[in-house]
């Protein structure tokens, strides 16, 4: 007999489990670059090499007399690091023991989660890494002091812009200042962002070292996709994306192992395209 219409079966469940990971990462990322106020996003070719740069400005400013030959001005790019974007993959597996000891949606879903964290905690590594490389520096006396620092150095920076500044610091140097302030706090994607400092947007992660806060502005920060979803990819892999293609992923059951496993391929980066707009600051002790 022929299987009744409508009938849900296996590969229904692997699907709709796809979908829900895929909204979930997309759903976290969407409020990572709307919390750090990154405009600019650019899909790109696995492999393709990302170029950072250093402006580098000699403008004259000498009063002219009348008929005198005006001194020429000249602003260019120093080439920075450059970077190959490539693919991370992923991929974990539930035994046939977790699914008997704690049920098929429950063992499913625990084991996402995790490798979710995973992919989630690999972006943000290579974030923080990338802006331990910012070419600017400064000292200032005490957290308020190195902040306030950290402001004025990407004012100075981007004073064409009116730019906000994003300043990223380890919880431990902000914990002091968080009993004493009346400021409010919002995790998204790992990192707590703290409100209530005038002018600047805190956002604390582990990643920062004690001691030195990494600041910037939105403005610099670009993130870069490979796109999943469409093209050559999906003529080979039955990848679930949404609409961005930031990240494609399967769920499939391997019988010779007797695991139901989940595969996801991702190639997202977020870095700042001026290494110059990057301040590096260090929080000294006060008196």
């Amino acid at each position: 007999m022929a299987a009744e219409t409508n009938l849900t079966v296996m590969g229904d469940f692997a699907k709709v489990q796809s979908i829900d990971f895929v909204n979930q990462f997309e759903g976290s990322i969407t409020k990572l670059i709307e919390a750090l106020g990154v405009t600019r996003k650019m899909p790109v070719s696995n492999g393709m090499t990302i170029k950072t740069y250093v402006a580098d400005k000699d403008v004259k400013t000498d009063k002219v007399a009348e008929g005198e030959l005006i001194p020429l001005s000249k602003v260019k790019k120093t080439a920075g690091p450059s970077y190959e974007i490539e693919f991370d993959k992923y991929r974990k597996a539930v035994s046939v023991e977790a699914i008997q000891r704690h049920g098929f949606d429950q063992a499913v879903v625990e084991a996402d989660e995790i490798l979710l964290k995973e992919i989630q905690k690999g972006l943000r590594t290579r974030f923080f890494t990338f802006l331990a490389t910012g070419t600017g520096t400064a000292t200032g006396v005490g957290f308020q002091g190195a902040l306030a620092q950290a402001w004025g150095q990407v004012q100075s920076l981007f004073e064409d812009d009116g730019v906000e500044t994003i300043a990223f610091v380890n919880p431990l140097d902000v914990a002091d200042y968080i009993g004493k302030a009346n400021i409010s706090t919002q995790t998204v994607f790992g990192m707590t962002f703290v409100t209530g400092f005038t002018g600047v947007k805190v956002i604390t992660n582990t990643n920062v070292p004690k001691g030195k806060i990494y600041a910037t502005a939105p403005e610099n920060l670009v993130l870069a996709y490979v796109t999943i979803n469409g093209g050559e990819l999906g003529r080979a892999f039955d990848f679930t994306t949404d609409e961005t293609g930031y990240i494609g992923v399967t769920h499939s059951t391997v019988n010779d192992h007797l695991t139901y496993e989940t595969v996801a391929v991702s190639g997202t980066v977020i870095f700042a395209e001026r290494l110059d707009g990057v301040v590096v600051v260090t929080i000294s002790p006060g008196e």
